[in-house]
């Protein structure tokens, strides 16, 4: 076996032992072909043939085989065994991409079939042509009341008339800070904050305020002085399953929040996309105080990314009339096809069948990574479907990125998140967007191998 290896398959020509067998493998390969020793559609031995060439376990070989592919260095098919891709020079490696935060798809045939049956419903209905006009903005009332149908487990006594279906809880982020504020005005959030809500604030001139935030969130006294200072023009939130840090606000930091912000009369922005992922869900602030809070919760974290349908409540009919003007005048409408299969889903139990679904397979990612990761070295919650990685000394985040990214991962950086404050070592990490159990461990365990190295052991490939 070994003499027909040598003479007929490829064979790393040595292997250091400075870093994991797996990745040296993979780094000989991109090496060969870089050195013109491997060519387009040239072959590579079998797995288990070159296992035993090497003295090495199968599943070695296989996870270098794995890594090899993620780089976009080799494919395989059945009947052809693994070889060289044909565009590898080109393109570059095949990247994983772990920036995106979104849920893992329901992989339950149950659920899936009951999606498609009311994607086919939906086309299927009498009134199919009305769903291609325009529409009233906010939603029907049959439409309102399955929102709040919806928000009911989560914010008790809803009231669909004080309640709007808008195109993505991101459309209803960029109305509410251009209601709430103008240009030169303060907005306060933490100071590690969402991505987008920056990019918002940016775009209308708002300057944001970060306020300093622990595991429990927001410090309360940082935002009174603030507001003793000169109250902002309202407090921006993400106070369950925090993205990016993961930080869930607990009961009583949530009211003393609550207590600062109606002394100083400061509205809140309370983004809830994650709030209905955990199993006992925290109390919104918005149920804490109702005159105050403008509640967001969409459906894009909790059945899937495309369904871009949000609910925002808001906390009278006064300022639904006067949202409604600010959100007319910039999304139009939500898409009624869009809002149509949201309530059917709703309606009939399918999207919380998702997001069962969704909760469980996030769950099992979750162990994933307790069980690959270096213990201590991230936070999260056993339902998020992100993680923030805490980078130990002497990584920085931007070596880290860089390096993992030569391993054909990609994640995003702290400075992404940051406002007003250093950034701290960190990097989130998504896990949803991996598609397959088996893709997620291999991608855990490359950032547990790199972590475990010393940035100037590691080389880029």
């Amino acid at each position: 076996m070994e003499t027909l290896i040598e003479s007929t398959f490829w064979v790393p020509r040595s292997l250091p032992g400075q870093k994991p067998v797996y990745l040296e493998i993979a780094d000989a390969i991109a090496e060969d072909i870089r050195a013109g020793r491997l060519h387009a559609m040239d072959r590579l031995p079998p797995q288990r043939s070159l296992a035993t060439h090497l003295g090495l376990n199968f599943a070695t070989v296989a996870r270098a085989y794995t890594e090899a592919r993620h780089r976009g260095l080799i494919d395989s098919r059945v009947g052809d065994g693994t070889f060289i891709r044909t565009t590898t020079a080109a393109t570059g490696p095949v990247l994983v991409d772990m920036t995106m935060n979104l849920p893992p798809q329901p992989d339950h045939k149950a659920v899936t079939d009951r999606m498609r049956q009311g994607l086919a419903e939906v086309a299927l209905q009498g009134n199919f042509n009305s769903l291609l006009q325009y529409q009233e903005f906010g939603g029907s009332l049959a439409d309102r009341e399955a929102g709040a149908r919806w928000l009911n487990p989560w914010l008790p006594n809803q009231q669909p008339e004080q309640l709007l279906v808008c195109p993505g809880a991101q459309s209803a982020l960029l109305c509410l800070m251009s209601g709430l504020a103008r240009p030169g005005n303060v907005i306060c959030c933490e100071e590690v904050t969402y991505t987008g809500t920056k990019a918002i604030a940016a775009q209308l001139g708002i300057r944001l305020h970060g306020l300093p935030a622990d595991d429990e969130g927001i410090d309360p006294d940082a935002f009174e002085e603030v507001c003793r200072q000169a109250p902002p023009k309202a407090l921006y939130l993400n106070p369950t399953i925090m993205n990016p840090t993961t930080a869930t606000m607990p009961l009583d930091r949530r009211k003393a929040v609550v207590a600062i912000a109606r002394h100083y009369d400061v509205p809140i922005i309370e983004d809830d996309a994650y709030g209905m992922l955990p199993l006992i869900a925290p109390t919104p602030l918005a149920a804490l105080a109702p005159e105050l809070t403008y509640y967001i919760s969409g459906l894009a974290k909790c059945v899937g990314a495309g369904l871009r349908i949000a609910y925002l409540s808001l906390p009278s009919p006064r300022h639904v009339r006067r949202i409604t003007g600010i959100f007319r005048s910039m999304t139009v409408m939500a898409s009624p096809l869009m809002v149509s299969l949201a309530t059917r889903w709703i309606s009939n139990g399918t999207a919380m069948a998702a997001l069962e679904s969704i909760r469980h397979e996030s769950d099992v990612r979750q162990q994933l990574a307790r069980t690959i990761l270096p213990a201590g070295t991230f936070v999260t919650k056993p339902q998020a479907f992100h993680l923030w990685l805490k980078l130990p000394a002497p990584w920085n985040r931007a070596a880290f990125a860089a390096q993992i990214r030569s391993h054909g991962v990609i994640v995003v950086a702290s400075d992404a998140f940051t406002v007003g404050a250093t950034p701290p070592e960190a990097v989130r990490v998504c896990l949803g967007g991996v598609t397959g159990l088996e893709d997620v461990k291999n991608t855990l365990e490359v950032l547990a191998d790199v972590l475990e190295q010393s940035p100037t052991i590691v080389s880029p490939i």
